[in-house]
């Protein structure tokens, strides 16, 4: 049975095109069209329905090493009211998924793909350790996302916390017009932004309008799936399913900053620290096209007539006006300045292995 978020309603009365995703009908993108919606979060702000994502509360006095267990990074270094990406790791090194993990007074938060709920909850629940309860309030959570420039100032009007002290993958509890909340600076558009999340699904609908009121002194409006896939491409941040999945680990993917070696033992630890001794394969690389051109997932890569890799992503980046993407290709060609092709309908079209991000001018806060 396909879910509907609190927000489906909403969707449908601004007349967005709903499309089946990870078990929800989301809107991909509204009237205007996602770039459009892109360029309103690049150049302003926007917000998102994110309800479809899964949250997991994790518990108990040996919450921490199950963490620590379970995934690469090095939990321990989190304070309360901090947040640190991360992956989880099968045995092989292969990424079960990509994640947030959120330290509270007494609890750990974490924060998954919506296409990997039944999943990741199985896969945790399969590496639970005495002491550890699991409890998974994906349905039980509605999550809004205010992303751009002007995030700051329209969360600012609807409570009394000073956000200007709320620094980067960060959270607080606080209330919106009375409903608790917790609110992250975090998202994945390399934009400034706000994650708000809250668990009183009735008052869903008026907290969205709250939010459309307080943005309408930038003239916000809802953004769609479409253009948060562009958005965050153009930042080369990973989508699990197209440039990350079981078959890639987080050293190939270019995460090896999110993987802590020195931390302890860890699922996937040994595979990783053989990976790490080989040296990598193949490496996951942005390019640009040169010219004419969209590089689309499965697309494959050429040097010089010969095949070294494929596309995972691909789009027209509307904010630089060309055609962007990801690919794995072979290490001897990894390096930034390779020329490629891309096999785009039985042509070649040139393009250029790039440093990343595609867009360097975000507003993200990294203090």
């Amino acid at each position: 049975m396909v879910k509907r978020t609190p927000f489906y309603n909403i969707h449908k009365k601004l007349k967005a095109k709903i499309i089946p995703f990870a078990g929800f009908e989301m809107p991909i993108q509204y009237p205007y069209g996602i770039v459009h919606e892109h360029r309103k979060v690049r150049e302003s702000v926007g917000m998102f329905d994110l309800s479809h994502m899964g949250e997991f509360i994790v518990r108990g006095p040996n919450a921490l090493d199950f963490l620590q267990k379970t995934t690469v990074n090095d939990v321990s270094e989190l304070d309360v009211g901090q947040v640190q990406y991360s992956n989880m790791c099968y045995a092989d090194g292969g990424i079960v998924d990509d994640l947030l993990v959120y330290r509270d007074e007494d609890y750990y938060y974490l924060v998954v793909n919506a296409s990997n709920i039944d999943k990741d909850y199985d896969w945790l629940h399969s590496n639970l350790i005495e002491g550890v309860t699991l409890d998974d309030v994906s349905d039980e959570t509605a999550l809004i996302g205010v992303q751009g420039s002007q995030s700051e100032a329209v969360v600012q009007k609807l409570m009394n916390d000073n956000l200007s002290e709320l620094k980067y993958y960060h959270f607080i509890h606080t209330e919106i017009d009375g409903t608790p909340v917790m609110l992250s600076r975090t998202g994945y558009t390399g934009e400034d932004g706000f994650e708000i999340y809250f668990t009183a699904l009735d008052y869903a609908e008026e907290i969205w309008e709250k939010v459309a009121e307080a943005g309408q002194e930038f003239a916000i409006e809802p953004i769609g799936l479409g253009a948060r896939d562009t958005l965050r491409l153009e930042m080369k941040y990973p989508l699990y399913g197209n440039d990350i999945d079981k078959d890639t680990n987080p050293l190939e993917a270019g995460l090896r900053w999110v993987v802590k070696f020195d931390k302890g033992d860890f699922i996937g630890k040994e595979a990783l620290e053989k990976v790490k001794a080989e040296k990598i394969q193949r490496k996951l690389v942005p390019f640009v096209m040169d010219g004419k051109g969209i590089p689309r997932p499965h697309y494959k890569i050429f040097n010089d007539g010969q095949e070294i890799g494929e596309v995972r992503s691909g789009t027209m980046s509307p904010s630089l006006g060309i055609g962007i993407g990801t690919g794995y290709v072979h290490r001897n060609f990894m390096k930034s300045g390779t020329q490629i092709e891309i096999e785009i309908r039985d042509k070649m079209y040139p393009a250029t292995i790039i440093k990343p991000p595609f867009y360097k001018e975000g507003t993200v806060k990294s203090n």
